[in-house]
């Protein structure tokens, strides 16, 4: 009886430390950023419209903002897609899936930083996209028309929507944009990243994808959340995570294991032979 009762006060004692070193929530992992029109927490909507409804059973984004994102002129932004012409629908529909992807994904952390905006604290960057996601976007894009190749900034907002900079001209897609890489990675300030990772792969985020499969950008988050933590240059950032991770511990943890230590002083031996 005795060595048994010596056997369990050791078990608890493992489990109290064990819950001592176990890591707090991923702060880079299920989040929305800190922008204008995302949700504090990512959680499920009962509906989210067209290209946005993958990501319904967990989206960073509402149903509202979900429909005005589909929109020819959305209050989202009062950003015109036509600013050089109607643009074509089928180029259109990837500047949506965009859209919905920026406002309504939780699989963004490893990519977001700060930023200082009137309009949002933070935004995503370098978020690598998969080859055929952005040579699909330039490819039905490559007829529409535009006049600038960074449609983050330099337009003349004077009548409260976008519209071309005094002195600029609209040409096709193709010659603004030469190459692929050239419009996923300059359009949005390098928002996105081009790879020439396919998808599947789990290495690049996917804008379109079946949701009757599953999300494949939970894996791709993962993959580089754990590679953000282990470079070298973030060991700073994860010795801090620790320590959080530690002061997060419930106060019965922090208490019992001491006391366990001053109760069972003789269930601490032996640790070995568990």
């Amino acid at each position: 009886g005795l060595a048994v009762g010596m056997r369990v006060e050791q078990v608890l004692l493992v489990l109290l430390a064990a819950c001592m070193v176990m890591p707090a929530k991923d702060p880079l992992l299920n989040i929305c950023m800190d922008a204008k029109h995302h949700k504090t927490t990512p959680g499920p909507e009962g509906m989210l419209y067209k290209q946005c409804a993958p990501w319904k059973d967990n989206a960073c984004c509402t149903a509202n903002v979900s429909s005005e994102a589909h929109k020819d002129q959305s209050s989202l932004y009062n950003f015109n897609w036509n600013h050089c012409g109607v643009m074509p629908p089928k180029c259109k529909r990837h500047f949506i899936q965009d859209t919905c992807l920026y406002e309504c994904s939780p699989n963004l952390g490893p990519w977001i930083e700060q930023v200082d905006s009137s309009w949002r604290r933070e935004r995503i960057l370098h978020v690598p996209l998969c080859k055929e996601d952005c040579e699909e976007w330039w490819e039905d894009c490559k007829d529409a028309v535009t006049c600038k190749d960074n449609w983050h900034k330099g337009w003349n907002w004077a009548t409260g929507t976008n519209r071309c900079p005094w002195g600029s001209v609209c040409r096709p897609f193709s010659e603004v944009f030469p190459h692929p890489k050239d419009l996923c990675e300059k359009i949005w300030s390098n928002s996105f990243k081009y790879t020439t990772e396919r998808r599947g792969s789990g290495r690049c985020i996917q804008m379109w994808f079946d949701p009757a499969h599953g999300n494949p950008n939970v894996v791709v988050a993962k993959y580089y959340a754990w590679q953000k933590r282990s470079s070298p240059a973030r060991q700073q950032n994860v010795t801090a995570a620790t320590g959080q991770a530690v002061r997060a511990v419930p106060w019965s943890v922090l208490v019992l294991l001491p006391l366990a230590l001053v109760v069972f002083p003789e269930g601490t031996r032996g640790w070995g032979s568990l």
